[in-house]
């Protein structure tokens, strides 16, 4: 069924853009789902000087814009890319001696042990330029880009191992819950990021599922289950029938009491919700192995439901699953044989030879158009870009480093939709109307924001000329 203009609308005012304040008759039961952000202890951080000068001086002071190994240095200014083959001005020329700099520490990092301490004497150089909150984009981003280069150097990422190589920021223990909580209904409120994958797979998923009357969705990584109250929503003013029964089983970590807690508060609210509504509705869990392996036959599975594997890769706050493990989840899904498959993640890909200093332009890159976009989604508000930054874009940007830096020498992977369609899914195709809601989603926003159609059935959200992250819908050639 096609979500209608004032549909997407209402849902648009359930995820964020509303603070309506949702009760049941149960007191312990209620659920103030979208005001929920707690007062944020700004805390502010600032950049170590050092000396140092003359030699990094003497480096880059009798550089002049261009390439350097084979690199397009002038493709990054002041955060964003450079239109047009267009530079100026001393912040152009900053942000240019930066990208030197940084690719540079890239290098030494992985020239063996003489050439670190090339690397550190660069390292302190970028430290007193930069700071991570305060100056323009490009310095911000490159003070975060510095720390995860030296925890490289240091060797302190291997002590962190998994958190400093995943796809997203590990909460660490001196990140306030408080903080991240903030700064993610701030994302959610100024950006498309978080709700442009959510809708599109809710869109998806309704249009599947558009004539059962139950329904079964496994989520990998539920999170606080944002998603899941717009959905809800949508299928309870379907107009061809009553609402379905809708099942969420949420996909969590073997062990650990912080996280089982959280999964088991997400289900209290996700129920709150649906019985104020009035959605037929039930929340199960489902544990993965020690090892963080998903096994299809723990799950409890019902005949006549329609099943549905949701994967969502492109959370700010996601915490760490290694490959292995969304492998195994998205390979129960081809035993399973589900209706359908979504799958949101980001848009970083190796260019050139894919060594690490290829791979560290091009997420030097990405991440200056996701500084660019928020920049222009948080006009005259440092404080609320400077926490979104902190939180979730440093960790981010350390994982990715670390990640690239442990692959170094190996081909890189592709993208889990690649791996899908490897493994026998079949693409299911993006109808009209979600491409419409897409487009309805952006004009929300700033314009720089755009979307694009890419081989039927992946939506892909850019800024300007950088694509950010895609969305994309599969089913098993043997569902139902």
């Amino acid at each position: 069924m096609a979500m209608m203009v004032d549909d997407a609308v209402a849902e648009l005012d359930l995820s964020g853009y509303s603070t309506t304040t949702i009760t049941s008759t149960d007191d312990d039961l209620a659920c103030n789902w979208d005001d929920w952000s707690p007062v944020v202890d700004w805390e502010e951080l600032s950049g170590v000087p050092d000396d140092f000068h003359d030699l990094i001086d003497s480096m880059i002071d009798h550089s002049t814009p261009g390439h350097q190994d084979g690199l397009p240095c002038n493709s990054l200014s002041s955060g964003t890319a450079v239109e047009d083959g267009e530079m100026g001005g001393a912040d152009d020329f900053k942000g240019l001696r930066l990208v030197h700099l940084l690719v540079a520490a890239a290098e030494a990092v992985t020239d063996g042990s003489k050439s670190r301490d090339l690397a550190r004497v660069i390292l302190v150089r970028l430290k007193e330029l930069v700071s991570p909150t305060d100056g323009s984009n490009m310095e911000r981003l490159a003070a975060h880009f510095t720390d995860a280069l030296q925890g490289l150097v240091e060797g302190t990422c291997g002590a962190h191992g998994k958190q400093i190589m995943s796809n997203g920021p590990h909460h660490r223990d001196d990140q306030h819950q408080t903080d991240v909580i903030a700064a993610f209904q701030l994302l959610q409120d100024m950006s498309p990021y978080v709700k442009f994958g959510h809708f599109t797979a809710n869109q998806a998923i309704l249009e599947a599922v558009a004539h059962d009357r139950r329904v079964h969705i496994l989520d990998y990584d539920i999170m606080e289950g944002i998603q899941w109250a717009s959905l809800m929503q949508a299928l309870v003013s379907r107009k061809d029938g009553p609402a379905p029964h809708l099942r969420i089983t949420a996909i969590s970590r073997g062990g650990g009491r912080r996280s089982i807690g959280t999964v088991q508060e997400t289900g209290r609210r996700l129920t709150a919700f649906a019985a104020s509504i009035g959605q037929p509705f039930s929340f199960h869990q489902c544990r993965l192995d020690t090892d963080e392996t998903f096994r299809p036959s723990v799950l409890k599975l019902v005949r006549g439901e329609a099943l549905v594997f949701n994967c969502m890769l492109h959370l700010p706050h996601f915490s760490y699953r290694a490959p292995e493990s969304i492998a195994s989840f998205l390979s129960g899904a081809k035993t399973l044989n589900p209706r359908l498959v979504t799958l949101v993640e980001e848009e970083v890909r190796p260019t050139g030879d894919g060594g690490f200093v290829g791979r560290f332009m091009d997420s030097l890159h990405h991440y200056s158009a996701v500084y660019d976009s928020l920049e222009a989604g948080f006009p005259m508000q440092g404080r609320a870009r400077a926490l979104v930054e902190r939180v979730f874009l440093g960790p981010r940007i350390a994982g990715s480093l670390g990640r690239i830096y442990r692959a170094r020498g190996q081909e890189d992977g592709g993208s889990w939709g690649e791996w899908l369609g490897a493994v026998g899914f079949v693409p299911s195709r993006i109808s009209f109307a979600n491409h419409c809601q897409a487009k309805l989603l952006l004009g929300l926003f700033n314009d720089g924001y755009r979307v694009e159609e890419l081989a039927k059935n992946r939506l892909v959200l850019g800024w300007k000329s950088r694509r950010l992250l895609s969305a994309s819908v599969w089913t098993s050639p043997e569902s139902d």
